[in-house]
């Protein structure tokens, strides 16, 4: 299935309101945690809730900045993202968890890649294993994105991640796991 991108920012949700919903509990706060597509068609910055901080995950810079802090973490189209065992992944993935190791990262903020899946969805993922989010709404809140979802290699990427500590072991895991919970339970 092909996704509109010209019509704003593809698969955009506010996380923290999804996983509450799809738990049935309070387990984040909302309009704190974003993702998405590419924010090339966003009309506003009301249309992406005006982020703090704007993390693209996607190769080409963002052509607009809504304001916000920008930070890129592009990883190569030709590498298996969802491989989070490979030296390239766990390399690329270090580089964007570190910028969660800022404790005055500008709140809310809004992770993208181009479509707001593939990219998106193991970061999100990973940032839910960090704030202990059950496995299950994990799947659940991944699986919300349109356009060709990889669920088997969703749940195996999740599972390659393992113990954040340890797969982490070059960042200060412990302050990253402070912040994250500071800014989205």
């Amino acid at each position: 299935m092909s996704l509109d991108h010209t019509s704003g920012s593809v698969n955009f949700r506010d996380v923290g309101e999804f996983v509450n919903l799809l738990s049935g509990k309070e387990l984040m706060r909302e309009k704190r945690l974003f993702r998405g597509g590419k924010t090339d068609f966003c009309l506003t910055a009301s249309d992406i809730e005006t982020p703090g901080t704007i993390i693209n995950l996607r190769q080409r810079q963002d052509t607009r900045d809504f304001g916000a802090r920008m930070i890129h973490c592009p990883v190569s189209n030709d590498i298996e993202k969802y491989n989070t065992t490979v030296p390239e992944v766990r390399i690329w993935l270090h580089s964007v968890f570190r910028k969660f190791e800022n404790h005055e990262l500008p709140m809310p903020l809004f992770i993208h890649c181009l479509s707001g899946k593939d990219r998106t969805g193991i970061v999100i993922g990973v940032v839910l294993i960090m704030l202990n989010i059950p496995r299950e709404i994990i799947l659940e809140e991944y699986l919300l994105s349109e356009g060709e979802l990889q669920r088997e290699l969703f749940n195996d990427a999740m599972e390659g991640i393992g113990n954040p500590v340890v797969y982490f072991r070059k960042l200060d895991v412990l302050r990253i796991s402070d912040n994250l919970s500071g800014w989205f339970l």
